[in-house]
């Protein structure tokens, strides 16, 4: 396959050096020295020349050189994730749809940013070309088709009739007609000289798109069937079956022969005339949100939120699985530093533990079991133990990732938050609902059981002596107990919503809380008064972390940012903007020079933290 003059341009531009994790560097916001993980995965498509492959997702629009499988180059500008994508017929331009309800326009030779296109009220869920390049068409939740003029970026016409939000959309080859399905299963056809509905098709499909020659509509959605329409009289031609759960994405081989049809967790090829089934793809297929031919169709492109968000790539004549491209994550929800600071813990919601050479930035060790390994994660104090854990505690050498020992309740209560004792004897779990057990660390013994009067656990923290264990769960109020009888000692009152996270200064004079007020408080240990009430977070608090020296917290929230406080103060001292999605976790490292941040995004970002 020739390789074209815009791949040369990009290799050139973006990839001045092909080593495997230059990508860590790319498409960086202002303040941020790394990126660790690719983010999760939307959408896939080639360019029309096969030699590129698309992938969209939460941070932006990677690029891969669809020969070697080598990252290319990061579109980054959205400010929240990708929902679709699509090459222009001439393959000169990438448009992404995204959550931040924007269409932006790309070069796809330099990566420069040509156009947003503004108008929709909800997030982009679909985006599709006319036949010559003309018409780019986007399909949102907020029930509306836009067209845009793509030469002038103008918005040329809104088609309204949807009850629900566009899915799927699909022009014919001859630029007539358009077909889009919503959220609702109803498919309709469009006159785009008259803009008027021409034609009601389906009312249980979610996907839609038209073969190669335009005389057949394929439809698939919620009762797990696949429908071949006659495109000129509407009429239903074939109904297959054989799928066990609904259909969420289709696709046409470019000889208009085979068609590809993605279910939760199958994906299946049917012989496009006959529509007889030919075979399965094989691997892991569930949870397909992305799928696409190449455009010589040998190859099938799939990416889904499960697979540990990998992107893959079959053989299309027999199924087989030919390659995976690896480094896309599920959201991020707990990052920690070793007390070393050289390894990041990170844990995502598809209970995955990642460890990170902070040096590189490179990712060295994961740790990954039949059933998962939980979402929350602590360093012991001697960084040569993590602990983790969904129902039960699991304990991992940080070294070689080999478990050395489980214990705890196997019972469907879900662990909350783990924290190692300072002196690393103990470990404190905090379940759902409202139970607080501690472990000693060495022999796996449950030591003492107290129960929260609250709804859920979110967040314990212990203070550097070790002898209190303050709790925040479903209410407003922060607890305080005694470690060596689980004895209730006080309740700090003031935020207005849940509190969500609870830490301790080093020093053991301050404690910071954040809570769903978007508020983050610092209190006085000895008096138990509030000293500080910080404030600027626009949304729920979600993560509050304190410097080693313990003159900084940081903070990061549903607004996406993390922030920077000067703890003896309380004045705001830095906001750091770039993550695409809520901020679920904070933390500094041991020198106090980097914060980490672990997002929805699926992504960790590395700030430099200046004076």
């Amino acid at each position: 396959m020739k390789i074209t003059t815009a791949l040369l341009m990009f290799l050139v531009l973006f990839c001045p050096n092909t080593f495997a994790e230059d990508y860590t560097q790319w498409g960086l916001p202002e303040g941020a020295v790394a990126r660790l993980g690719k983010g999760l995965v939307a959408a896939v498509c080639y360019s029309p020349d096969g030699t590129q492959l698309a992938v969209a997702g939460s941070i932006g629009i990677w690029l891969y050189d669809a020969m070697t499988g080598q990252e290319v180059a990061l579109l980054t500008g959205h400010t929240g994730g990708l929902k679709s994508l699509v090459y222009s017929p001439d393959g000169r331009t990438i448009a992404s749809g995204s959550r931040d309800k924007t269409v932006r326009l790309w070069d796809a030779g330099t990566g420069e940013h040509k156009a947003t296109l503004t108008g929709h009220t909800e997030w982009i869920e679909s985006l599709a070309y006319s036949s010559d390049g003309n018409t780019l068409v986007s399909g949102s939740f907020d029930k509306t088709v836009r067209l845009w003029d793509t030469k002038t970026g103008r918005h040329k016409r809104t088609l309204t009739g949807h009850t629900n939000g566009i899915l799927s959309a699909a022009f014919s080859p001859d630029g007539n007609t358009l077909a889009t399905a919503d959220n609702s299963g109803m498919v309709r056809l469009w006159d785009l000289i008259t803009g008027e509905t021409k034609q009601i098709l389906a009312e249980k499909d979610v996907c839609v798109v038209f073969s190669p020659d335009g005389n057949t509509i394929v439809t698939g959605g919620w009762d797990t069937k696949v429908r071949l329409w006659d495109a000129s009289t509407g009429k239903n031609r074939h109904t297959l079956a054989g799928h066990e759960h609904g259909v969420f994405n289709i696709a046409f081989s470019p000889d208009g022969n085979t068609i590809v049809s993605a279910s939760w967790d199958e994906v299946r090829l049917w012989d496009a005339t006959t529509g007889e089934p030919k075979h399965r793809l094989t691997g892991q297929t569930m949870g397909l949100v992305g799928i696409a031919f190449s455009p010589d169709g040998n190859t099938i492109a799939g990416v889904s939120r499960h697979w540990k968000q990998k992107v893959r790539l079959w053989d299309a004549t027999t199924g087989e699985l030919k390659d995976t491209l690896t480094g896309h994550t599920v959201s991020v929800s707990e990052i920690a530093f070793s007390p070393d600071g050289k390894t990041l813990a990170t844990a995502d919601y598809e209970m995955v533990v990642r460890l990170w050479d902070t040096k590189i930035n490179s990712q060295k060790l994961t740790i990954t079991g039949k059933w998962g390994v939980g979402n929350k994660i602590a360093f012991s104090p001697d960084g040569k133990t993590l602990a983790s854990g969904i129902r039960t505690v699991k304990l991992w050498d940080t070294i070689t990732g080999k478990r050395q020992k489980t214990f705890g309740d196997t019972g469907l209560v879900d662990n909350r938050s783990i924290v190692f004792s300072p002196d690393g004897s103990t470990i404190a779990v905090g379940r759902h609902r409202n139970m607080v057990q501690l472990w000693e660390a060495q022999t796996g013994t449950l030591d003492l059981t107290f129960y929260v009067p609250t709804e859920a656990i979110n967040s314990i923290a212990f203070s550097p002596d070790g002898k209190t264990i303050a709790t925040v769960g479903g209410d407003k109020v922060i607890r305080l107990w005694e470690v060596e009888t689980g004895i209730h000692e006080q309740t700090l009152t003031g935020h207005t919503s849940v509190v969500s996270s609870v830490a301790f200064s080093p020093d053991g004079t301050t404690l910071a809380s954040g809570s769903g007020d978007d508020t983050v408080r610092l209190w006085d240990t000895e008096t138990w008064k509030q000293k500080h009430t910080l404030t600027g977070h626009t949304d729920w608090v979600k993560s509050v972390a304190f410097s080693q020296d313990g003159n900084a917290v940081a903070s990061g929230g549903s607004d996406k940012t993390v922030r920077l406080w000067n703890a003896v103060t309380g004045e705001h001292k830095a906001t750091f903007t770039g993550h695409t999605d809520l901020v679920y976790s904070v933390a500094f490292s041991p020198d106090g020079n980097t914060i980490a941040s672990g997002s929805e995004d699926g992504t960790v970002l590395l700030w430099k933290v200046t004076e």
